[in-house]
């Protein structure tokens, strides 16, 4: 008896049978090709079906329980459709099987082809991922490679302290000095070679040397960070000239507009330094109105006493731990999104909206904020329009200015 191979079958029958009684798999065997035999004609008679290979070997699985046997048969066919369905259709006729009574019910017909197709479609996309990913980058991939390579090729270790610098130092009149290695290496990027990094919080006595000879500019990140490294920069090194990056982003990440305006817009080391003054001055009589409430002395006679009255601390609400959870997280979470959170008295977010529109939005929502969570740094424009309304509490990155009155509380990542 011919038996097709499974890769030539294009469909399988499936049909469910139910025997009352107790029989052998030979026996279904036999009633399927004995009553089958000569009631579809000579084209279709099972048996030549078989004998030439266009119907499969005929597979019966049934169990017996309570002297009852239900199972199922498949019947492969590389017949065309309408054959294959006419042969699935003639097993139904069978009613006995050996003395008992059976009955057959084709459950489906399943087209073998079809699952071959979804079989070739899926692991067609495994392969072109794995080219895509592992064989063929594209042009830009390649591009990016080879200037990254070609970066890294470029940058050197310069002086005693092999401080990460471009291939230009001992050439170049004027030279950069920013953070890190990373910064360096974005520099190089954009084109701009005479750049020498820092390496550290302290400064290197290579650039204190460099400083004597050169005029130096120091490029530093738009956050707290920067403005520590440019006073201890000021005060041991002679800097010509500071620029920074923009309010939250670091050196490394910026891109060539942003450097080019960066460096256009530097100022002298005496401007520097008068706006660092003006800077903790204002912070130091913030921090004195916000400890502090004073009331006026009147002038009295020098016959009655003068009364002063002494100064009174202004106590702050102290955050529960569930606020200090959700102003982290929602901290955690706007970082890099350079986005802000706006929340009622419940905490609940209002909406979310781009730095760059924080101002105006909360001009449109009046009194009904209770606190802002905004990855970025607070400067002195956001905190007077947030002085103007009902808001509890700022929190950011970090923060340039502290608001003047006790109604509202700057927190900034480090109070986490």
């Amino acid at each position: 008896m011919a038996k097709i191979s499974p890769v030539s079958a294009k469909y399988i029958i499936n049909a469910n049978i139910e025997i009352d009684g107790v029989v052998d798999r030979p026996d279904v065997i036999g009633a399927i090709f004995g009553q089958t035999e000569g009631l579809l004609g000579a084209d279709l008679e099972l048996r030549e079906l078989q004998r030439s290979g266009r119907v499969g070997r005929i597979e019966v699985n049934f169990d017996i329980r309570g002297g009852k046997a239900a199972g199922k048969i498949i019947v492969p066919s590389s017949l065309d459709k309408a054959e294959t369905a006419i042969i699935a259709a003639s097993l139904e006729i069978i009613q006995r099987i050996g003395p008992c009574n059976a009955k057959i019910k084709v459950v489906d017909i399943e087209d073998v082809r079809i699952t071959k197709r979804s079989f070739v479609v899926d692991r067609a996309k495994e392969l072109l991922k794995y080219m895509m990913d592992n064989i063929m980058p594209d042009s830009r991939e390649l591009a990016d490679e080879v200037a990254h390579s070609v970066r890294i090729m470029e940058v050197q270790e310069y002086g005693k302290d092999r401080l990460p610098a471009g291939p230009v130092i001992d050439e170049s009149d004027e030279i950069i000095v920013v953070e890190g290695r990373a910064d360096v290496l974005n520099m190089l990027k954009h084109g701009i070679k005479n750049v020498i990094a820092l390496n550290g919080t302290s400064v290197p006595q290579t650039i204190i040397e460099l400083s004597k000879k050169k005029v130096l500019t120091a490029f530093v990140d738009g956050d707290r960070g920067g403005n520590l490294i440019v006073k201890e920069l000021l005060q041991v090194a002679e800097i010509d000239y500071i620029t920074r990056a923009p309010d939250g982003k670091e050196v490394e990440e910026i891109t060539k507009k942003e450097i080019h305006k960066a460096l256009r817009s530097r100022i002298t080391a005496e401007q520097m330094r008068l706006e660092l003054s003006k800077f903790d001055e204002s912070e130091r009589l913030a921090d004195n109105g916000r400890r502090y409430q004073y009331s006026k002395v009147p002038i009295q006679s020098q016959s009655q006493p003068v009364r002063v009255q002494m100064p009174r601390v202004i106590a702050k609400r102290t955050l529960t731990n569930e606020e200090k959870k959700a102003f982290s997280e929602m901290l955690e979470d706007l970082i890099g999104t350079r986005g802000a959170y706006i929340l009622d008295e419940k905490l609940n977010i209002l909406g979310k909206v781009p730095i760059t529109e924080l101002g105006s939005t909360i001009k449109s929502l009046g009194n009904g904020v209770h606190a802002i969570v905004l990855d970025g740094v607070i400067d002195r424009n956001l905190l007077s329009v947030a002085e103007k309304t009902s808001i509890r509490y700022m929190i950011a990155m970090d923060a340039k200015s502290k608001p003047t009155n006790d109604k509202l509380e700057v927190l900034t990542i480090t109070d986490f």
